[in-house]
């Protein structure tokens, strides 16, 4: 199989009141107070047709600020080596970011959202509908994640958000 490459062109920006990775809450678990918006270039506009009905939304983005890509990364949630593709790490060989968020209301082409764990400015490559008719799987097993207690995975997942 020959490598194709891929590229995609930005339908808008992702704003937020995080500015430091660092300190930005990883996973919209833990970004409860955290509100922020997905402005939509206006030749897009028209795509948003129909999406105040959904309460939440997959926000898929491109990771502009992770650093190179590594295969072997230290979750944020324990302190052992994982390979990425079994780790939430932006730090990917394709930097694609998803994350769900709560979508509070739409004006015009602004979405307003809450639980955004994203970095102000960064670039969304698309936008989908979460529906519980598709998106909801009631069994599941999360790997090496079921052995990390809540407990520690709140207080690492807020990384020093305050609110």
């Amino acid at each position: 199989m020959s490598k194709t490459e891929i590229f995609y062109n930005p339908i808008g920006v992702i704003h937020s009141e995080h500015i430091a990775a660092e300190k930005t809450p990883i996973q919209p678990a833990y970004a409860k107070d955290c509100k922020g918006q997905a402005e939509i270039f206006p030749e897009f506009a028209a795509g948003l047709q129909d999406l105040d009905g959904f309460s939440h939304l997959y926000l898929i983005y491109h990771f502009d600020r992770a650093g190179s890509a590594k295969l072997m990364v230290m979750p944020f949630m324990e302190n052992i080596e994982r390979g990425v593709f079994a780790t939430r790490s932006p730090r990917r060989p394709n930097a694609v970011g998803l994350s769900i968020v709560e979508l509070v209301r739409r004006e015009g082409n602004v979405l307003h959202l809450e639980r955004v764990d994203i970095l102000d400015g960064t670039p969304l490559i698309d936008i989908k509908p979460y529906t519980v008719k598709f998106d909801c799987i009631e069994k599941t097993r999360n790997g090496w994640q079921d052995n990390i207690d809540e407990q520690t995975a709140q207080r690492r997942g807020r990384r020093g958000y305050d609110g």
